[in-house]
């Protein structure tokens, strides 16, 4: 691994919160106060690391299983319901909305009263959420409403995940083992996706749209009772207002600081080319079924949702192997994350435009196959950052110091923001990630709009060029791997393992 240095002379072998135990003053007496600390901060054995690892690996298989349901059925669905490409992409597009606004607050709950209280109590609710889904588009005079409201609550309750994961792990792991948990849970957002696109497609053709919702639904509420009855032990996951109260005063930054960070041409820089990625990957994602459907109606469902993601997991390990590579190699950071970045959005948009003119399913499964491959050169460690991100942004709410050591392969510009504003950079990704997921609401929508309009799918694959190619610019002309930011008293930092 290469590893670059962050202003610090002390090496920390891994992400630390450091918590202090409550003063002795609280309510309810020292020990009492002090007993309750040790339990909710005691580490978990290693066997017991390991059965919550697999555990964990199936609740993220199950939530990308979960999310992805609705692009694969939205066909079949919008047939039925007589939907135009437009009120497709409100529906599709309207999780998104209730993604952005639950992950800082996941984290903070969770910080408080247990990451596995709220991954229990949202996986049961967006289990039920998504068994329910047929019922509530049946039984609704308007199912594009209900649809779309069910989407949204979905986006609300799947946003806590990630953070709630983080949570735990900066709780319950030790710190050597951390970097192996969330990269192993992280996995399961690539194999829920190539589980639902294969079982999905097959279930879809054989027995409808509602059995996808169905099963997906009911493993999912099964996967949290399980997890309450054998790892909880029937613990009730009650959260109380007392609870959310109790961890700690709010540390806040400047309105100086942030104005001066976002005055930096790298800074925007990355915030714009996040925004670019994500809109182009979510429109993809949300998208790239009906387009197979409507072009080649006679295909196989399970091909063009498998394929592409088979091809993707490899892709996303090579890449960061080979950012490894290069930076032990001695060659500059900032022309590592640019090159990486050029494949995931310069390459891509080559095999994006030849979408626009291919007539044969093989070319098509195989230009969607590249092109989601490299897309992960950017995204590649997205699940590691995003544990990186709330760990930070729960530990600047909480007042806390965090030294990290990040022990995981990254490449594009997801990675980069650490390069360029350590001191704050959970609080400058939430940013970034939030942009990124009201672009990805506006795209989505505003494809469905062009297909409707135009009757071709060329210009919904030329917008994602053109947007990809507006984010690989600005990053390839204003990206730096320097530090840029000033306040960092707050957060201390030593190595980054990239």
């Amino acid at each position: 691994m290469a590893i670059i240095q962050k202003h610090g002379k002390n090496s920390c072998p891994d992400l630390v919160c450091s918590k202090d135990p409550p003063p002795a003053d609280q309510p309810g007496g020292p020990s009492g106060a002090q007993r309750k600390w040790v339990e909710h901060n005691a580490n978990w054995s290693r066997p017991l690391a390991r059965i919550w690892t697999v555990v964990l690996l199936f609740g993220t298989c199950l939530l990308y299983c979960a999310r992805v349901a609705m692009p694969i059925c939205s066909v079949s669905m919008a047939q039925q319901f007589n939907w135009s490409k437009r009120e497709s992409g409100m529906v599709l597009g309207s999780f998104f909305w209730g993604y952005c606004f639950t992950q800082v607050l996941g984290g903070y709950v969770s910080d408080r009263v247990g990451g596995e209280k709220v991954l229990l109590l949202s996986a049961a609710a967006w289990g039920a959420m998504t068994a329910f889904t047929p019922v509530l588009a049946r039984f609704c005079s308007q199912p594009i409403f209900s649809m779309t409201l069910a989407r949204f609550l979905m986006g609300l309750l799947q946003g806590v995940h990630y953070p709630s994961l983080a949570s735990l792990c900066s709780q319950k792991v030790v710190e050597s083992e951390r970097g192996f948990l969330m990269s192993t849970v992280g996995s399961g957002s690539y194999l829920g996706t190539l589980i639902i696109g294969g079982a999905g497609s097959l279930m879809l053709d054989v027995y409808g749209w509602e059995s996808v919702f169905y099963l997906t639904g009911l493993l999912s509420v099964l996967w949290a009772y399980c997890m309450w009855k054998y790892l909880l032990k029937g613990e009730g996951p009650i959260i109380t207002l007392e609870s959310l109260g109790s961890g700690g005063s709010q540390s806040k930054l400047s309105k100086r600081h942030w104005l001066r960070l976002f005055k930096q041409p790298a800074v925007c820089a990355v915030i714009v080319t996040h925004l670019c990625t994500a809109s182009t990957f979510f429109t993809l994602l949300s998208w790239l079924p009906t387009f197979f459907k409507d072009t080649f109606p006679d295909a196989k469902g399970w091909v063009f949702n498998v394929i592409p993601w088979l091809v993707a997991i490899p892709s996303s390990l090579l890449s960061g192997c080979l950012s490894d590579h290069l930076i032990c190699q001695g060659f500059d950071t900032a022309s590592v994350r640019k090159l990486m970045q050029f494949f995931s959005m310069g390459v891509t948009s080559v095999f994006t435009l030849l979408l626009c003119g291919t007539s044969t399913f093989p070319w098509a499964v195989a230009f969607v196959s590249v092109t989601m491959g490299l897309t992960t050169f950017s995204h590649r460690g997205v699940c590691s950052v995003f544990y990186f991100y709330c760990v930070l942004v729960s530990s600047a709410l909480m007042g806390q110091h965090v030294t990290h050591d990040l022990s995981l392969s990254h490449s594009g510009v997801s990675v980069n923001v650490q390069d360029l504003a350590p001191s704050c950079a959970g609080a400058l990704f939430g940013v970034m990630n939030t942009c990124g997921a009201f672009s990805g609401v506006l795209m989505v929508y505003f494809s469905g709009y062009l297909i409707e309009s135009t009757g071709s799918w060329a210009s919904v694959f030329a917008l994602i060029t053109v947007v990809n190619l507006l984010g690989l610019c600005t990053f390839l002309a204003f990206a730096e791997a320097r530090r840029v930011d000033i306040d960092s008293a707050k957060v201390r930092y030593h190595n980054i393992h990239i």
